[in-house]
């Protein structure tokens, strides 16, 4: 068997090489080319744009490799196969679960490398990417935003605001409604501005209406004011912000912390939820496709190269559409964050066995 391991990873490793190679240039291609008349027109020079696809080429290598990864398994049992070496060592009483174990252990190795590449040097280089490509394109992007309603923490305090200056960490034209644990009215306080100190919201210039002795059927009592500053007033700035943040440029903690900060202060949480969760589950598809196509592989015995690269290609964009679409679906409700991560893991995975069940062996 040491033998056949050898001979197996001889044969894949430099087709990986190659494949990982001209699927990472297609990505850079097609990158490059959906921004290369704007950087023409602005005329960027060579040296900046070389940078921007530099930073880029991480990022394109952990979407290359899924498909390099199927093609080079599917074209190298399919060159065994076209040559009899498959039925030779069908014939030897190998089995083709054990004969391709070890590309099943190197989909085991890939996702985890591929989990730790991605948030060690995939999301800082992306990010770096975006950013610089944005401003060599002249593209702005701010935080701040319009008409802004947040819950905080259990939905005793709701922070309603006309707009948000993300740049100086102030609110304008400001309500606060203030609830007991029962939902009854215990405070509403209106304010020309909130400022941010660090640690909590400042409110300056407006009116303070209290319930009498912590009940609004005794009557409610009003007051002008200057300033207000109290510590439970601590929901964070980033609260406020523009929905304009993207998970991919998060590490995780950062990411997680997000997601937790909009499901309280009540806004819309569940595609954030489904890219979180999709960190861990694009992890897996690197053993996915290894265990597809290994099953695939010796079912071509003629025109080998132009099934592989069909065979990658369209289980690969199936697989991705069918992720797209669930997260779409779990982003609007119709099914569990969770789910629409792992569904097409899980679908395909199981797929991949049952293919496997099947195969000539």
């Amino acid at each position: 068997m040491r033998l056949l391991t050898r001979f197996l990873l001889r044969s894949f490793i430099p087709i990986l090489v190659l494949a990982l190679a001209f699927f990472v240039m297609i990505i850079q291609l097609v990158d490059l080319f959906g921004n290369l008349v704007r950087y023409l027109n602005l005329d960027i020079p060579i040296a900046q744009i070389a940078r921007v696809q530099l930073l880029f080429l991480p990022r394109a290598t952990a979407y290359a490799l899924p498909i390099a990864l199927l093609f080079a398994v599917a074209f190298t049992l399919g060159t065994f196969y076209s040559n009899n070496e498959l039925i030779a060592v069908f014939g030897a009483g190998v089995p083709l679960r054990r004969f391709t174990a070890p590309l099943i252990v190197l989909g085991v190795l890939f996702s985890v490398g591929i989990f730790f590449f991605h948030e060690l040097v995939v999301i800082d280089t992306y990010r770096e990417k975006n950013e610089l490509s944005r401003r060599l394109l002249n593209i702005t992007r701010t935080f701040s935003n319009t008409d802004i309603t947040v819950r905080g923490p259990a939905g005793l305090i709701v922070y309603s605001a006309e707009y948000y200056n993300d740049t100086t960490r102030q609110l304008s034209r400001v309500t606060i409604l203030e609830r007991d644990r029962n939902g009854l009215f215990q405070r509403r306080i209106t304010a020309s501005t909130g400022r941010w100190n660090g640690t909590n919201w400042e409110w300056e210039n407006g009116t303070e209406y209290s319930a009498v002795d912590g009940s609004p059927h005794a009557g409610i009592t009003s007051r002008r004011f200057q300033r207000i500053s109290e510590e439970h007033f601590s929901q964070p700035p980033r609260s406020f912000q523009r929905m304009a943040r993207d998970i991919d440029e998060m590490p995780l903690d950062e990411a997680r912390e997000w997601v937790v900060a909009l499901r309280n202060a009540g806004q819309p949480f569940r595609k954030a939820l489904t890219d979180y969760y999709n960190r861990y589950s694009f992890a897996l598809t690197p053993f996915i496709v290894i265990l597809m196509s290994s099953s695939l592989g010796g079912r071509f015995r003629k025109n080998i190269l132009l099934m592989s690269l069909l065979v990658s290609l369209v289980v690969t964009v199936v697989y991705y559409v069918t992720g797209m679409i669930t997260g779409l679906m779990a982003g609007n409700g119709l099914i569990p964050p969770l789910a629409g991560a792992w569904a097409g893991v899980v679908l395909f995975t199981l797929l991949g066995i049952l293919l496997f069940r099947t195969a000539k062996t």
